[in-house]
């Protein structure tokens, strides 16, 4: 019985998965565990922060739970699809990929379900898809093929430089229509990063970058509800109960955390004081309930993240695999930017913009598309690893040949 059991493993098991025999590991289990860890943290907080309001509106405490178990499980039956497809294959449909993220940017636009003022969903029977989310994943993918091609013209000329950024006009003036700000700053920041990494000479940068805050402070300033958050975010008490409600809100929280939090299930302002307490402003229920050592681990697992995946795209592009490189950069720099945006934005450090804690925040977008990030991470290493293996397996084949013919030459001096 246990010898028909081993073999049933064997097989099942994709080969990758398993352990050489020289006992090297071919993908990077830690990525799993930090993934792990933060869907598990994620399920805990939204359960804690979505009840009372999930028991007014569905009188039924469990319904953001049940659902946000359902887009973990989800996110991992498209993770294990997304886990067999070589890095290859992103790079040669990257722009097939891109079209299709400006389609559904327009799709969402012409049939777009609004909700806030806002038309940002796409509803599709029980299905609802957040355009914008696989929108920024599928121009990161088409932005890192495209420094692959054109680097030398990005780095010689402002030309190669502004190419990429007139893509990123299309798809910023695309998501302006939503409205969804909060998404083209994202975009906006991960691109100049990744075209400083690729080698953008730095007077172009900093030119770029400069009219680029430029217009997005005009957009600001020139809609009244965006100017509204800016001048709420900068002293949110002067109006606790019109623009400044959900900071003055967020910051009582973050207030009664203290230093080891009021435990889990006490918070106060879950209790339908604080607006999107189990989506946007998730962080600041964990900081009420588990404090700053809360906080602080959340912060260190994010970290841990992000600098696994910077120090992955250096690797891939000291092996000149320029592709998977500038493509583990790109996730590197977006994860730790929306990580701090999202934090940042509920304790006060940078006005509201709308933006999912990556693996925690309720929303199912978000969450499958932050999970392909992770497995694309995954396939990444893998690749390198394998690469690496098969590089050893031949050296140390050549050695062996080599030993071989030496030995059968000794023999045959010692015949003659």
């Amino acid at each position: 019985m246990s010898a028909s059991f081993a073999q049933l493993s064997q097989w099942t098991m994709p080969k990758w998965l398993k352990m050489e025999s020289s006992s090297v590991s071919t993908f990077d289990r830690s990525y799993l565990i930090l993934a792990l860890s933060m869907y598990m943290i994620g399920l805990v907080m939204v359960a804690s922060s979505s009840m009372p309001v999930a028991e007014r509106l569905f009188d039924n405490p469990f319904h953001f739970v049940v659902r946000h178990m359902i887009y973990i499980c989800l996110s991992l039956v498209i993770a294990a699809a997304a886990l067999q497809i070589p890095m290859s294959r992103w790079h040669q449909y990257s722009g097939n990929l891109l079209l299709l993220g400006i389609v559904l940017l327009v799709v969402v636009l012409l049939i777009g379900r609004n909700v806030n003022g806002s038309t940002r969903w796409i509803v599709v029977g029980p299905i609802t898809v957040q355009a914008a989310e696989p929108a920024k994943l599928f121009f990161f993918c088409y932005l890192s093929a495209y420094l692959v091609r054109r680097r030398d013209e990005v780095m010689e000329n402002i030309k190669g430089f502004a190419k990429p950024l007139v893509v990123f006009g299309v798809l910023g003036g695309l998501l302006l229509m939503q409205p969804d700000l909060g998404t083209i700053i994202v975009m906006f920041v991960t691109t100049f990063g990744l075209l400083f990494l690729a080698g953008a000479k730095l007077w172009q940068f900093i030119a770029i970058a400069g009219v680029g805050i430029s217009l997005l402070s005009m957009l600001a300033y020139f809609s009244p509800y965006r100017w509204a958050r800016v001048t709420g975010f900068l002293d949110p008490w002067k109006d606790p109960f019109g623009s400044g409600y959900q900071l003055t809100q967020s910051l009582m929280a973050y207030g009664r955390g203290e230093s080891f939090g009021q435990g889990l299930g006490n918070s106060v302002q879950k209790l339908e004081y604080l607006p999107e307490a189990h989506t946007d402003f998730v962080m600041a229920v964990l900081a009420e309930e588990f404090g700053f050592v809360g906080i602080s681990i959340i912060l260190l697992l994010s970290m841990v993240l992000v600098f696994k995946a910077l120090l992955l795209g250096r690797k891939a592009v000291n092996q000149e695999k320029y592709f998977e490189g500038f493509f583990a950069y790109a996730i590197g720099i977006w994860f730790c930017f929306q990580a701090a945006v999202n934090i940042g934005a509920s304790a006060g450090i940078v006005p509201t913009k709308g933006l999912t804690m990556p693996l925690i925040s309720y929303g199912g977008s978000s969450m499958i598309i932050m999970t392909i990030a992770v497995v694309i991470l995954i396939r990444i290493d893998h690749e390198i690893r394998l690469q690496s293996i098969q590089a050893t397996s031949r050296t140390n084949g050549t050695k062996k040949k080599v030993k071989k013919v030496k030995q059968s030459n000794v023999v045959e001096g010692e015949n003659d």
